[in-house]
């Protein structure tokens, strides 16, 4: 049925740019690719636009609302023609909550797009053509997160129902109210109600001059809400004490498989008897490692995470592991094993490597190197300075998901001195 009634047209942002798309026009789509965002991605007379929730080998009608100089960004505002892979999302607040990006993807498919993705940001980014074997997926594909951390903006006076969750879909300020978490541990989601409650409580007291990031997180103790808490975690044989606000992988299901991978890379064909594990953390690699090794060294620029890494290696009774505390760039020039006979692990933050760090590590020059990172795209950057060197030779490249539902991939990549 028709009628008169004309919608009232959308306000223009007054930064809006005019082409080559009106604000809010729609636009019928055939969406191509992924981006390792997890946005899809399609062209309009060869110009590019990135739809959030699309998928490849869909036809969506999306609604611009940003046009940059190169390309353009939409809304999905409805699915013509669903792609085969395309799934009903587990949690109500897909889309609206940021924190993940794949739930409404097969997970197999999953599995396949981010084996692709390494292969295309080592290809775009490093220049590096080399099979990427097949990602590996994780035991669990939800409720497997053991650690959460749900975040508050300072309470208005009288607003009892703020939100207390994540970063909504593409934006980096607006909260989205998170009371459970299909991807976080049982226990994790047990005890979130009780928490929210207490935040809410003290909020009405007045006691939050400012916002909070909380922490809501399962370990061997339970579930443990405090930063500063000591706590452990089990990993294979291991048990490792590490601060409970400190960094720590936190999916334990997949972990074992994903530290086997990484030791057996760096033992190789048995060629190497000592371990260097820079960014070593609180022992994880190295303390995996030791039992192959006749010599292992960690190091790490937190003291107090090298001060677990050494009460970790006496608690499991491992008395060839020694670790110092200080930036793993100058490292190497105190290194006490011969570089031939030398394996380094490399673990770092994810941006990556620096200059110099590669620079000594080129010219220390160990005989097998395992890259663990959690950002493919500044590990293709670095592998290409390390390539380029002509010394080494890459021997495998492996994802692993950690971090199932979400566009996030580790990935681990071997080398070799030729």
């Amino acid at each position: 049925m028709k009628t008169d009634f004309q919608p009232k047209p959308a306000r223009v942002p007054a930064k809006f740019r005019p082409e080559p798309f009106a604000y809010h026009q729609e636009l019928e789509l055939e969406i191509a690719t992924l981006t390792n965002l997890g946005e899809g991605v399609a062209r309009r007379d060869g110009w590019v636009v990135f739809v959030p929730g699309a998928l490849p080998g869909e036809r969506v009608r999306a609604r611009v609302w940003h046009n940059a100089k190169n390309f353009s960004r939409a809304d999905l505002v409805e699915i013509l023609v669903p792609a085969k892979d395309r799934v009903e999302p587990r949690c109500p607040l897909f889309g609206a909550c940021g924190g993940c990006q794949y739930q409404n993807l097969d997970y197999a498919a999953q599995l396949e797009w981010k084996t692709r993705q390494v292969a295309e940001l080592l290809e775009r980014l490093g220049k590096i053509s080399f099979p990427v074997s097949p990602c590996r997926g994780s035991p669990k594909r939800y409720g497997y997160r053991s650690k959460i951390t749900p975040h508050f903006e300072r309470p208005r006076p009288g607003d009892a129902d703020f939100p207390i969750g994540f970063l909504a879909a593409g934006t980096a300020r607006r909260l989205v109210d998170v009371p459970a978490c299909p991807i976080a541990t049982d226990a994790v989601n047990a005890a979130l109600p009780r928490l929210r409650e207490n935040v809410r409580a003290r909020a009405a007291r007045g006691e939050f001059r400012k916002g909070a990031t909380m922490l809501v997180r399962e370990t061997l103790e339970g579930v443990v809400t405090d930063h500063k808490a000591p706590v452990s975690e089990r990993v294979g044989a291991l048990t490792l004490k590490f601060v409970a606000g400190d960094f720590f992988q936190n999916n334990p299901f997949i972990l074992p498989e994903f530290v086997e991978f990484g030791v057996r890379a760096a033992r190789g064909n048995g060629e190497c008897k000592y371990l260097v594990d820079t960014y070593c953390g609180s022992g994880l690699f190295a303390l995996s490692a030791a039992k192959h090794f006749e010599r292992v060294l960690g190091v790490e620029v937190s003291e107090d995470a090298v001060v677990k890494a050494r009460e970790n290696a006496a608690a499991n009774g491992l008395a060839n592991c020694a670790f110092t505390a200080g930036s793993a760039e100058i490292i190497f020039a105190e290194v006490p094993f011969p570089p031939e006979e030398t394996a380094l692990v490399i673990d770092p933050p994810r941006r990556g490597c620096d200059e110099a760090f590669i620079a000594q590590l080129l010219a220390f020059a160990p005989r097998r190197v395992v890259y663990v990172s959690c950002g493919p795209d500044t590990q293709a950057r670095d592998l290409q300075r390390i390539l380029a060197s002509g010394a080494y030779a890459l021997e495998q490249v492996q994802p692993f998901d950690l971090f199932p539902q979400t566009r996030h991939i580790e990935n681990v990549a071997v080398l070799a001195r030729r």
